[in-house]
């Protein structure tokens, strides 16, 4: 029974062996012996079944549980995933993986959630590393026992690639040889170990193979490759989420990677002071990722030479300094979330062809940015606080003619002020061409002005403005002096039925016709003609507006000869002054001979309303006509005046 119990163990061993390899194409040798030790125990109809129950050679891909305890998570040709790897299996996994030698068809193996000891752990790299494995990651796991001194042999392996992700080292007190020389020293292509709290690395001892280098999120300082002169053929360094904090430092480590062309060191703590000594960078190097750093405007002073995409986002840059040193082959700048106020200008930068803005303080952009950057093909200057404004617009229609090289162009560029704006696309803000031309806005303005001025100018002339504006003042000026000459009662007498103008050539008719008819005639009218009541050494204005006062009516004698006098205008002005001023009907007007409405000179606009809305007398050519015509007139001055001995005149019927 102990015998039969054996060979029944023995069988599922090599059965599962066999799954897992026969896949791979294994060398029929092998094969041979694990069928021919399975057929020594069991009926041929039981090993058909068996093997009739496998999977197909070309694909495993979900999880089942192996009787060692591990989780087959993938099983492909070329690839086996397994999961749950423990000291108590680990041994069996050795075994499994020592099946496949070079020449066999597995490329891909990958270790997840493995804890065991650290012995284990360098034997299951040194099997790997004389199998036909070419990509090798453990993810997920925990060293158990104390590190000590492992040898290591690195010949003969077909790796290329190895990858160790969430690694927990719980041996704290331990020769930090014992553990990094292992991995330093590993001549494959690329080596990433990631997320597994790193704090050093040490440099290979002898010229190193590896071109890829990966060590992201771990806890790497300055100290890392310092003087290290065995990485010449390392091209791709990653050093993403770390706790570097000197640039120069970096700077230093990459002078001797002669081949090195992308480093990474973003989201770290770098700064750089002006004060601080001259940075010194691979040669080789083309690109260089800086974003999430604390640089300041000082990180231009050192940079790579040669780079030619440059990463600095999220940083604390404000500006981009005019004196620095030129980058002639920087073709790629990312300059997003920083404290830019506005584009930078490509004299630094001759070569430059995509420039990123995002996300900085950016106000109003320069709109001379292409015409200072003529190889720019794209611009991303979005996301910023835009002053919708007319230093915007030239920004707006420098879009419409750089052809379509503002990326994210409409939805990025949105207006932030002013308060009524803020959510306006920039291509749906328009501000006329005269509110953000200052020159034509002024010279509009200018035109506007003088055209205004001339239009006042030409109605001042054509309604004589300033002749009334100097005989507003004579009369004001004279009401003054009257007023202070005279006591109010005397001001406010009268002592004519009314005041006569005249042009003296209508004299004759006045001192024939009018003033023997209405003085010498019944009544006692007293009329007021400036050749005998105007008082000497007084101003013709003063006497004019005396006699007006002291008047109860004003006649005008209105002829051709009476519109082209300018002293009957002085007079009509005064007397149509006192009308509105007194509120009183005191103007008479006679029409001693027709006046054609285009003889009458513009300024006498008054006398052209007066004329219109006032009934006037017309002297009559008739004699027969002549006695009606003393006889209305006498009637308009109905009046009793004091006579000079006291007695009052009777009023004219």
């Amino acid at each position: 029974i102990a015998e039969n119990m054996t060979s029944l163990r023995n069988f599922f061993l090599y059965k599962s062996l066999f799954a897992l390899t026969i896949w791979n194409h294994v060398s029929l040798s092998v094969e041979n012996e694990l069928f021919a030790a399975a057929s020594n125990d069991f009926p041929e109809g039981d090993s058909d079944k068996e093997t009739g129950s496998l999977p197909p050679p070309y694909t495993n891909n979900h999880q089942s549980k192996a009787g060692f305890g591990w989780v087959v998570i993938e099983n492909t040709t070329e690839s086996l995933s397994l999961s749950e790897i423990t000291n108590d299996n680990v041994e069996e996994l050795i075994a499994l993986v020592s099946g496949f030698s070079p020449g066999s068809r597995l490329r891909n193996l990958t270790l997840t959630n493995m804890t065991v000891d650290w012995s284990a752990v360098v034997e299951i790299l040194q099997t790997v590393w004389h199998s036909s494995v070419e990509y090798f990651m453990i993810n997920s796991f925990t060293q158990l026992s104390d590190i000590t001194k492992k040898e290591f042999d690195y010949s003969g392996t077909s790796l290329k690639a190895v990858t160790v992700k969430k690694a927990v080292i719980t041996d704290l007190y331990f020769i930090q040889d014992y553990l990094y020389r292992i991995f330093a020293n590993m001549n494959v292509a690329a080596l990433t170990i990631a997320e597994s709290e790193m704090i050093h690395m040490l440099c290979p001892s002898y010229s190193s193979p590896l071109r890829y280098l990966n060590f992201f999120k771990n806890a790497l300082t300055d100290l890392l490759f310092q003087k290290c002169r065995t990485l010449t053929r390392l091209e791709t360094l990653i050093l993403k989420k770390n706790k570097f904090e000197s640039l120069p430092k970096v700077s230093f480590m990459t002078s001797r990677m002669k081949s090195l062309k992308y480093l990474d060191m973003s989201n770290n703590f770098l700064r750089h002071d002006e004060d601080a000594v001259q940075c010194q960078w691979a040669e080789s190097l083309t690109e260089l990722d800086l974003s999430s750093n604390q640089l300041t405007d000082a990180v231009f002073e050192c940079l790579p030479v040669n780079i030619a995409k440059l990463d600095l986002q999220g940083n604390q840059i404000s500006s981009v300094p005019k004196g620095m040193a030129e980058l002639q082959a920087l073709k790629e700048l990312n300059l997003a979330s920083n404290r830019l106020a506005d584009l930078p200008g490509c004299g630094g930068f001759p070569s430059l062809e995509l420039l990123n803005m995002e996300l900085n303080l950016i106000v109003v952009p320069s709109a001379d940015f292409f015409r200072s950057c003529p190889a720019v093909r794209e611009l991303h200057a979005g996301q910023n606080p835009f002053k919708c404004s007319c230093e915007l617009q030239e920004f707006i229609r420098l879009e419409r003619r750089s052809g379509g090289k503002l990326g994210g162009w409409p939805a990025a560029y949105v207006c932030e002020y002013p308060e009524g704006l803020r959510g306006t696309r920039l291509k749906d803000f328009h501000l006329s061409e005269l509110a953000c031309n200052t020159a034509l806005l002024l010279v509009t303005a200018l035109l506007l002005t003088l055209a205004l001025v001339a239009l006042v100018a030409f109605l001042c002339i054509y309604l004589d403005v300033p002749w009334y504006v100097r005989m507003s003042w004579q009369w004001t000026r004279t009401k003054r002096r009257a007023r202070h000459d005279r006591p109010q009662e005397q001001e406010t007498s009268l002592h004519f039925h009314a005041f006569v103008s005249y042009s003296e050539r209508d004299s004759l008719w006045v001192k024939n016709e009018l003033i023997p008819n209405l003085e010498k005639g019944e009544g006692c009218i007293r009329l007021c003609q400036h050749e005998r009541n105007f008082i000497p050494g007084k101003t013709i204005v003063e006497n004019i507006v005396n006699c007006i006062e002291k008047s109860y009516k004003s006649i005008f004698v209105l002829s051709p000869n009476f519109v082209q006098s300018e002293w009957c205008h002085y007079e009509l002005y005064f007397a149509h002054h006192k009308l509105f001023s007194e509120n009183s009907n005191s103007l008479i007007l006679i029409l001693l001979e027709p006046i054609a409405p285009h003889v009458i000179p513009a300024r006498y606009h008054k006398l052209k309303a007066l004329m219109a809305k006032r009934t006037y007398l017309e002297w009559p050519k008739e004699r027969a006509k002549h006695a009606l015509f003393w006889a209305n007139l006498r009637a308009a001055i109905s009046i009793n005046l004091p006579m000079a001995d006291g007695r009052r005149c009777e009023e004219i019927d």
